[in-house]
């Protein structure tokens, strides 16, 4: 009787500690995983034609870098630049190079309640006054008004880098 309990308890035990094994393999193969960086997938509009851009197809622009979908749409844009300034902004915000750091209209500090989509990008106002009158605009006025070149200057600045 003795050497029965004795044998399940080391039954229980091994089973145990297998299980315990598993989990901690299953936990040390993940980890490598995890530690790896995943490039997000680019995707940006070309500020002149609206078809997808490609990364190899970019000129400066305020200092970062504003893509196309072809040669002929960099070039026209190199030409005149005044005429897709408000989806070039567009572009710099919905790529990460530019980052919203005050309020569009008033120049006011944010408040993470007052939020709405404009081209895709979430906007963040100082106050309903100023949400309510982007809300109030249709697409195109709206990209307009927030990613104009005043507003622009108003509402967004490149990131600073983080101190390692």
């Amino acid at each position: 009787m003795i050497r029965r309990i004795g044998l399940f308890t080391f039954l229980i035990a091994a089973s145990y500690l297998a299980a315990s094994l598993s989990i901690a393999q299953e936990k040390a193969s993940e980890k490598p995983a995890l530690k790896e960086k995943v490039e997000a997938k680019f995707s940006a509009k070309c500020p002149v034609s609206g078809a997808d851009a490609k990364k190899e197809q970019a000129t400066a622009y305020k200092e970062k870098e504003v893509y196309f979908c072809c040669e002929k749409c960099k070039a026209a844009f190199e030409k005149d630049s005044s005429k897709h300034v408000v989806k070039a902004n567009h572009q710099l915000v919905q790529t990460g190079q530019y980052k919203q750091t005050k309020c569009p209209f008033s120049g006011g500090d944010l408040n993470k309640e007052m939020v709405t989509k404009v081209g895709g990008v979430n906007v963040q106002f100082c106050c309903d006054k100023c949400k309510g009158k982007a809300d109030a605009a249709k697409a195109d006025e709206q990209l307009t008004m927030i990613f104009g070149e005043e507003s622009f200057k108003k509402g967004f600045a490149i990131p600073k880098a983080k101190a390692e």
